[in-house]
C-alpha cells in the first residue's frame, strides 16, 4: 500500500468514526445542559463552593463567574509552580521562575497550553497532575459553558438570562469530560501509553552522556489533552513521543479525540435551538473547511519537488516514520483548526506552503471545528456576520434563528473578529522591530518571520503549538505570549456573552418569504466564503512575508 492511499484510508476511517458518534454524543450534551436535575457529586461541589445552581444569570453575572474562576485558576497554578521545589513528588526539579510560571499558568487556564519549557525536565508529578491536568478539564468546560450560553441566547426570548455558569461548568466536567477521558485513557494504556508515578531512570550512555526518562500519569493527561483541545504534552516531544502516542492507531485515535466534541457540539446547538438542520449547516461549514485543508496539506507534503522527498514518499523531515506523511498531515491540520496545539510532527519542518496551512488554520479563528466550545461560538459569530452581509446584498434587515441582527449585535461581532488579529499583528511587529526579541530566532528570512508569526498566532488564538526554531523562554516572549493568551481568550468571551444577552432579550421574528434560509447549502457556501475572505484580507500581507514567500521560493 502506498503512503498516499494509506493517508486517504486513515482520513476515511476517521470521518466514519466521527459520524458514528456524532448524533448520540451531540444529543447527550444537549440533555446535559438542558437538564434541571443535579447529580449527588454535583450537589457536593455546589455546596463546597457556595453556589446555587438553580439561579439564572444575566450575561454580566455569567461573565463575572468566568473571569473570577479563571483568575483563581491562574493564581493557584502560578503558586504551585513557584512552590514546586518544596512539594513532594517534584522529582528533584526546582521552582519555576516567575516569568515562566506566569506564562504557563495563563497558558493552561486559557486552554492554550503553550509550553516554553521541557515538560519532562521542568514539572514534577504534583504540578503535572494537581495543576496542569486539572486545568485541562476545567478550561475546556469553561469554553463549552460560554458556547452553551450563546446558544441559549438564540434559543430564548424576552429574557436576558443565560443559565448558571457554575452549573454549566460542573456539568461539563463531571458528566462529559471526566467519563470520556476515563474511557480514552483506558484505550491509550491498552495500546502502550504509560501511566505511573515513577521517578527518573537512567537507561545508558547516549552521545557521551546518560540518557534519562521519567514516568508519569501520561495516558490520563493525554486523554484530556486531546479531548479538551488543550494540547500541552507531558513530554517536550508531545504526541510524537512514544510514551504519549505509541502506535499509528493511537495517533488516529488522538485525532479522533481532539475533533469529536467540537464537531458534536453542532448537534447540541441544533437540538437546543429546536432545528437539527441548523446544526447540520454549521457542521457542513466546519467539515468543508477541515476536509479542504487536509487535502491541501496532503498535496503539499506528498507532491513537493525534490529527489530526496520523492524517494522518501513525501516530505518526511520532522515526521515520525511510524506515523508517516498522511497521518501527520491530518494531525497537523486538525490540531491547528482546533485549539488543541498538540503535535505529532515538527511543524517548522513542513514544506513552506504546508507550514502556511497550519498558520492559516489558526488565523481562521480555529472554527473548523475549533476548540471545545470556542469553535462553536466562533463559528456562530461568523454566521451572524455572514447573515449581515447577505442582508446588505438584498437590502433587508438581517435575521438569524429568528433574531434580528442590528447595530448592537454587529458591533459586538465586529469587535470579536478584530481582537485576535490585532493581538497577533501588533505583538509580531513589535517582536521584529525591537532589537532584543529577534535574537531568539535561530532562522533568518521568511522562515524566521514565520516562526514569530506562528508563535503569536498560536498564543492569541489559544492554540499552543509552536513552529519552533526559536527560543520562547525569554522574559519578552513569556510576557507577551502570556498577555496574548489572556486577551485572546477572555476579551472575545466578553463580546460573545454580551451578544448572547442581547439576543436573549429579543422577541422572535416570524419567518417570511424574504427570510434567508440559513439551513440551506447556499448559506453554508456563503459562510465558508465569508470566513476565507475576512481572514485573507486581514492576514494576507503577513502570510506573504512568511510562509508564502518561503513556499514560492522553494
Amino acid at each position: 500500500m502506498g503512503p498516499v492511499l494509506a493517508g486517504v484510508l486513515q482520513l476515511i476511517a476517521l470521518i466514519a468514526a466521527l459520524a458514528l458518534v456524532y448524533v448520540p454524543l451531540g444529543t447527550y450534551m444537549a440533555r446535559v445542559y438542558s437538564s434541571d436535575k443535579h447529580l449527588r457529586v454535583e450537589k457536593w461541589i455546589y455546596k463546597g463552593i457556595g453556589a446555587d445552581p438553580n439561579t439564572e444569570m444575566r450575561w454580566p453575572a455569567y461573565l463575572r463567574g468566568v473571569l473570577a474562576f479563571s483568575a483563581v485558576g491562574v493564581l493557584f497554578l502560578y503558586l504551585l509552580q513557584r512552590l514546586q521545589g518544596i512539594l513532594p513528588g517534584s522529582l528533584g526539579f526546582s521552582s519555576v521562575n516567575p516569568a515562566q510560571s506566569f506564562n504557563t499558568a495563563v497558558s493552561f487556564v486559557t486552554n492554550t497550553n503553550w509550553q516554553s519549557y521541557y515538560g519532562e525536565q521542568t514539572m514534577g508529578h504534583v504540578v503535572q497532575t494537581a495543576g496542569l491536568a486539572v486545568q485541562n478539564f476545567v478550561s475546556a468546560a469553561v469554553g463549552i459553558a460560554v458556547a452553551v450560553a450563546l446558544v441559549r441566547g438564540f434559543a430564548r426570548s424576552r429574557t436576558g438570562e443565560l443559565g448558571n455558569f457554575w452549573a454549566d461548568l460542573v456539568r461539563g466536567t463531571i458528566r462529559i469530560l471526566v467519563p470520556l477521558s476515563v474511557l480514552a485513557a483506558l484505550v491509550l494504556v491498552a495500546c502502550g501509553a504509560i501511566q505511573n508515578f515513577s521517578g527518573i531512570h537512567e537507561v545508558g550512555q547516549f552521545m557521551g552522556g546518560h540518557q534519562q526518562f521519567n514516568g508519569g500519569a501520561v495516558a490520563s493527561q493525554e486523554a484530556i489533552k486531546e479531548l479538551g483541545t488543550n494540547g500541552g504534552g507531558y513530554f517536550n516531544a508531545n504526541s510524537a513521543h512514544p510514551f504519549e502516542n505509541p502506535t499509528p492507531f493511537t495517533n488516529l485515535f488522538e485525532i479522533f479525540l481532539l475533533l469529536v466534541i467540537p464537531f458534536a457540539l453542532t448537534r447540541t446547538f441544533g437540538v437546543m435551538v429546536g432545528s437539527i438542520k441548523q446544526g447540520y449547516a454549521i457542521l457542513a461549514t466546519m467539515a468543508t473547511i477541515w476536509v479542504g485543508f487536509v487535502a491541501l496539506m496532503m498535496w503539499t507534503e506528498f507532491a513537493h519537488h525534490g529527489a530526496a522527498l520523492q524517494a522518501a514518499g513525501g516530505a518526511m523531515e520532522g515526521k515520525e516514520q511510524r506515523i508517516g506523511v498522511g497521518a501527520s498531515s491530518i494531525f497537523a491540520v486538525s490540531t491547528t483548526l482546533t485549539s488543541t496545539g498538540a503535535v505529532d510532527s515538527f511543524h517548522s519542518s513542513f514544506t513552506g506552503l504546508g507550514g502556511g496551512i497550519t498558520i492559516l488554520g489558526m488565523q481562521l479563528g480555529e472554527i473548523a471545528p475549533g476548540g471545545t466550545g470556542s469553535g462553536l461560538y466562533g463559528m456562530l459569530i461568523m454566521a451572524v456576520i455572514a447573515v449581515f452581509i447577505a442582508g446588505l446584498m438584498v437590502g433587508r434587515t438581517p435575521e438569524y434563528l429568528g433574531k434580528k441582527i442590528g447595530t448592537r449585535e454587529m458591533k459586538l461581532a465586529a469587535c470579536y473578529i478584530l481582537i485576535t488579529p490585532a493581538l497577533v499583528l501588533v505583538f509580531a511587529a513589535a517582536s521584529m522591530a525591537l532589537p532584543t526579541p529577534p535574537h531568539s530566532m535561530l532562522n533568518s528570512g521568511a522562515h524566521g518571520f514565520s516562526e514569530v508569526l506562528y508563535a503569536f498566532t498560536s498564543a492569541a488564538n489559544n492554540n499552543g503549538s509552536a513552529f519552533a526554531g526559536f527560543n520562547a523562554n525569554t522574559d519578552w516572549f513569556n510576557t507577551t505570549t502570556g498577555l496574548a493568551m489572556l486577551f485572546g481568550r477572555f476579551l472575545p468571551m466578553v463580546f460573545v456573552l454580551a451578544l448572547a444577552g442581547s439576543l436573549a432579550e429579543q422577541k422572535p421574528v416570524p419567518v417570511t418569504a424574504g427570510t434567508l434560509r440559513t439551513e440551506k447549502p447556499l448559506f453554508t457556501g456563503l459562510l465558508v466564503g465569508a470566513i476565507l475572505i475576512i481572514t485573507g484580507l486581514t492576514y494576507f500581507p503577513a502570510l506573504a512575508l512568511g510562509p508564502l514567500a518561503e513556499g514560492l521560493a522553494s
